[in-house]
């Protein structure tokens, strides 16, 4: 499979993915989901917003009809329900009188909003249960879903516009990448200034509606490569519009303004935490927007981000793998995923910029993406160092068997006295100088330890000392 398609595909199976690497990082994979609540107590209930929407002219009574029939009806669902079919369903519910309570109910986003809730509605009433993170879709739709555990099903965007990427990129699925586009267009909702495709659920600390530089940035890739291939006006205005979020702020917006340039955040809820997989990518669509439309707003877009990342790219190299955020480092398939966008980025950065005339010289973020890329893949045949440092402890105490380790991994210890375990420990560990739990025995002793360290691509190490354990 062309290395494009690899990354089309690699979009689609680590989608919102969107989940950080450590514990320490923002865990979007285990989102605790707040319980279904009834009509809140300040704002308009689903019912009264959609009928202002009504009264006002701002939407037909055939849309008031649809929808209000649609909530009624996933309501009705809701009282023949019990357990996680009801939990989930409540759920759903739950969100969407949050965002009427809000003010949030507009015209452009009702499609979305009431679009999920009758998926919904579908499938807690009529499918099998889900395991936490499964995908499924409504043929003969083309839109990717996606199940999270205490929110329901929700449109995962980042999958769908990867899908759409793949399609375009297969160069024999025109008919299905219409199809899908077709589909999600009349889905953006208006935001910062633009058009966004909002996440329309709870998530890790953000409140809906949401949207993500990750994803965003794969959409502009997405309709400005249809562009390119069917000419159809409509995808390269939807396009330019998408831009939007990348001008303003957070939280309508993902622009973290820098003394250098502009970070474009991963979840426009959280704009102070720097994830750098997301911002790669964004400046991939942002490049490959402009590089189609010739759009000098583009430019300036992907010239912001660009300053940025060449300078934040080399913090992100730990000299033995990457890291995810500023707060630890990468799993396996996010280190994975960043390498494969810095490869992209090295590969357009090389041909000059995006609107350079044929000759041009590279821009100035070549080479930075370029070696961090190789470094990265590096990484991934190279065994992690480890090293033992505590050598005497205090017996009769839960002491901390400190070692060095240049990346994470999972670490495995096992202390003898002689031919005889007397005690083993297990855990995965970030790089630096961790510790392991040995809760040493009273009587001392002089103790062989064996550390064995399994990088996440499964290199692994082994070392091993002694420790002198002083009487209790």
């Amino acid at each position: 499979m062309p290395a494009a398609r690899l990354a089309a595909a690699a979009i689609v199976g680590l989608a919102l993915a969107l989940a950080p690497a450590t514990a320490s990082a923002r865990n979007l994979a285990h989102t605790h989901a707040k319980s279904a609540r009834g009509p809140s107590a300040h704002g308009p209930s689903v019912s009264a917003a959609l009928l202002g929407l009504e009264q006002s002219g701002a939407i037909t009574p055939a849309s008031y009809q649809r929808d209000y029939g649609a909530y009624l009806a996933a309501k009705r669902s809701l009282g023949r329900l019990g357990g996680t079919r009801r939990a989930e369903l409540g759920a759903v519910l739950a969100n969407l009188q949050a965002i009427a309570a809000a003010g949030g109910f507009t015209p452009s986003r009702l499609p979305a909003l009431f679009l999920t809730l009758e998926r919904n509605r579908q499938w807690w009433t009529s499918e099998p249960l889900l395991a936490n993170g499964a995908r499924v879709s409504f043929a003969p739709s083309k839109i990717v879903w996606q199940y999270y555990a205490g929110q329901g099903i929700e449109i995962q965007w980042l999958a769908t516009f990867g899908k759409a990427n793949g399609y375009y990129l297969s160069g024999h699925e025109n008919a299905n990448l219409r199809q899908l586009l077709g589909e999600v267009l009349p889905l953006a909702s208006s935001r910062a200034g633009g058009i966004a495709w909002e996440y329309e659920f709870r998530f890790d600390g953000g409140t809906p509606p949401w949207t993500s530089g990750l994803s965003q940035g794969t959409a502009l890739q997405a309709l400005a490569r249809a562009y390119s291939r069917f000419k159809e006006p409509e995808q390269l205005t939807a396009a330019r519009q998408a831009l939007g979020v990348f001008r303003s702020p957070p939280p309508a917006g993902v622009r973290v303004r820098t003394a250098l340039g502009a970070h474009y955040a991963e979840y426009s809820y959280a704009p102070a935490d720097r994830i750098l997989n997301g911002f790669i990518q964004a400046l991939v669509g942002l490049y490959d927007y402009t590089s189609i439309s010739k759009d000098p707003l583009g430019l300036a877009l992907f010239q912001a981000g660009d300053a940025e990342a060449r300078a934040e790219v080399p913090r992100y190299d730990t000299g033995a793998w990457s890291l995810y955020d500023q707060f630890g480092e990468s799993s396996l398939g996010y280190h994975e995923l960043l390498t494969e966008f810095l490869q992209h980025l090295c590969e357009r950065t090389r041909q000059g910029p995006p609107l350079a005339a044929a000759g041009s010289a590279p821009v100035a973020g070549d080479e930075i993406y370029c070696s961090t890329a190789r470094r990265f893949t590096a990484d991934l045949r190279t065994p992690p160092q480890i090293a033992l440092l505590t050598t005497a402890l205090r017996g009769g105490t839960r002491a901390g068997v400190q070692l060095s380790l240049s990346k994470i991994s999972t670490v495995a210890m096992t202390v003898r006295q002689g031919a005889r375990v007397v005690w083993s420990n297990r855990a995965t560990l970030e790089r630096g100088r961790p510790r392991l739990l040995w809760p040493t025995p009273t009587g001392g002793g002089t103790y062989a330890v064996t550390l064995v360290a399994t990088d996440p691509a499964g290199n692994f190490a082994t070392t091993s000392g002694r420790i002198v354990v002083s009487r209790h």
